[in-house]
C-alpha cells in the first residue's frame, strides 16, 4: 500500500485506519495529508463517529484559525505494512485526516524534503 504524492508542498498518502480495540472496520483514507508542524494526528468527527473512537479527554488548541477544542482519542493505523495506535485530536477544522509528527514517528517514518516522499526514520530508545 505504498503510495506518498508531493503538491503545493504537501505530502499525501494511503493509510489505513481502525478503532484500536476492535481493528474490526479498518477504514482506508486514499489523500491523508502529512504535516510535520502538527504534534498529533487529526481525523473529521465524522470518521471518528464511524470507527466508534472513545473520547478520553479534551483539550484546547492552537489552529491557523485560532485557539480550538479537540477532544483526544487513540487510533489504529496501517502504512506500507507498518502498524501503530497513536493519540488523535476529533476536531471538524480540517474535512480530512492530517497525520502529525506523533503519528509519524511512531510508524518509523519522517518526510524527505527533496522528494516530497516519506522515508525511514531512526527509532531511539533514549
Amino acid at each position: 500500500m505504498r503510495y506518498a504524492c508531493r503538491g503545493m508542498g504537501h505530502v499525501r498518502v494511503r493509510i489505513k485506519l481502525a478503532n484500536p480495540s476492535t481493528r474490526a472496520d479498518t477504514v482506508e483514507v486514499s489523500d491523508a495529508l502529512v504535516d510535520t508542524g502538527a504534534t498529533l494526528t487529526t481525523v473529521p468527527r465524522t470518521l471518528a463517529d464511524r470507527l466508534n473512537l472513545d473520547v478520553v479527554e479534551k483539550h484546547t488548541t492552537r489552529s491557523v484559525a485560532g485557539p480550538v477544542e479537540v477532544e483526544q482519542s487513540y487510533a489504529y493505523f496501517e502504512y506500507d505494512g507498518r502498524r501503530t495506535v497513536t493519540p488523535v485530536w476529533i476536531n471538524d477544522a480540517y474535512p480530512g485526516v492530517l497525520i502529525g509528527v506523533v503519528t509519524l514517528e511512531s510508524l518509523g517514518l519522517q518526510v524527505d524534503p527533496g522528494s516530497g516522499k516519506l522515508t525511514n526514520s531512526e527509532f531511539l530508545l533514549l
